[in-house]
């Protein structure tokens, strides 16, 4: 028995969960890990293991959790927790992951994303907690991630930072709500045993800060682990601008300029899991990624954007994605 497992079979005892069952609902990845106890009762709760030793740690989840839960939606409530050493026991909100059901039941997608949608209306409605910002500093630090692992270019990066900036320093001016970051259908649980936006179970948060409204939206809508059709995207969209009453020009400018952020960012971290950390199944992934990022660059403000990306990024053919593979485990952080 590893030191890491001593602690947490001392921590699930002293909790009162010692003769639950144990099994691995997920991991992710970040360097945290899910498993669900269930006592001969069928009751249940989620262990969260996040090592403080490897870079993680629980206070954030613990206070967004609680600040959402007081706004009246359903974050996972927090039964115990052992902050030094990274372990929390959380709320079972289940298994009926919006994924998970839009597969299984595909004329349940629209009604699912329209709940998502209302859940960012809510939530935007509401003064944000005190929290880091999504700036356009941070946006531009994220990038990087892209000319450091996906394609390293020194010279790309500069130059890309040089276009984008005074496109993001305008969202600066928008007033800033609370961001999940990782607001997407398999991080999204069905509660249908509650009421209105509370139906929608939320994991994955601790790295919220305070951004764009738009945000959110492009994380949902723009998912590299599943197709979202451009429907779809419309009517979300269209929503949630009628619903908080934004300037729809606007809006949609900022989503098409997220959207590019966000997806290089994830195209650079998607490389650096393979190259870096032997995950070979996030390339697969980057097909998808890339896109949406051709998909908003056709938006007719951001041509300098996407002239500069076009020809600073190679596209992901199967020559590239193979090559990539290859390379699986060879590098180290830049």
């Amino acid at each position: 028995m590893t030191t890491r497992e001593a602690c947490a079979q001392a921590f699930i005892q002293q909790a009162g969960w010692a003769h639950a069952t144990r099994h691995l609902l997920a991991g992710d990845a970040s360097n945290r890990r899910y498993d669900r106890l269930t006592r001969s009762d069928g009751s249940s709760v989620v262990l969260m293991d996040a090592p403080a030793d490897k870079g993680e740690d629980v206070r954030p989840f613990m206070h967004i959790a609680e600040w959402l839960g007081r706004q009246g939606l359903s974050a996972p409530k927090i039964y115990n927790a052992d902050v030094e050493n990274g372990f929390l026991l959380i709320e079972d909100l289940g298994d009926a992951l919006f994924g998970k059901l839009m597969v299984e039941t595909p004329e349940a997608t629209m009604p699912l994303y329209v709940a998502a949608t209302d859940v960012l209306i809510q939530l935007h409605q509401m003064p944000p907690p005190k929290l880091p910002v999504c700036d356009t500093d941070w946006l531009l630090d994220a990038t990087q991630l892209v000319f450091d692992w996906y394609a390293p270019d020194g010279n790309a990066s500069a130059a890309f930072n040089t276009l984008f900036r005074p496109h993001a320093r305008r969202l600066d001016d928008v007033s800033r709500v609370m961001i999940l970051r990782d607001y997407h259908a398999e991080n999204l649980l069905w509660l249908p045993g509650r009421d209105g936006t509370a139906q929608v179970g939320l994991l994955d948060f601790q790295d919220a800060l305070l951004g764009h409204p738009a945000y959110d939206l492009v994380s949902i809508l723009q998912d590299a682990r599943r197709d979202v059709s451009p429907d779809i995207q419309a009517a979300m969209i269209a929503r949630y601008v009628e619903k908080s009453e934004a300037d729809a020009d606007d809006f949609n400018r900022a989503f098409a300029l997220l959207g590019v952020q966000r997806n290089l960012r994830i195209l650079g971290i998607f490389a650096r899991l393979c190259l870096r950390d032997g995950k070979t199944h996030y390339v697969d992934l980057i097909p998808r990624v890339w896109g949406y990022i051709q998909q908003n660059l056709d938006h007719p403000d951001l041509r300098d954007l996407a002239s500069l990306i076009n020809e600073a990024l190679p596209v992901p053919d199967k020559g590239f994605l193979e090559d990539l593979k290859a390379r699986c485990a060879t590098l180290r952080t830049p």
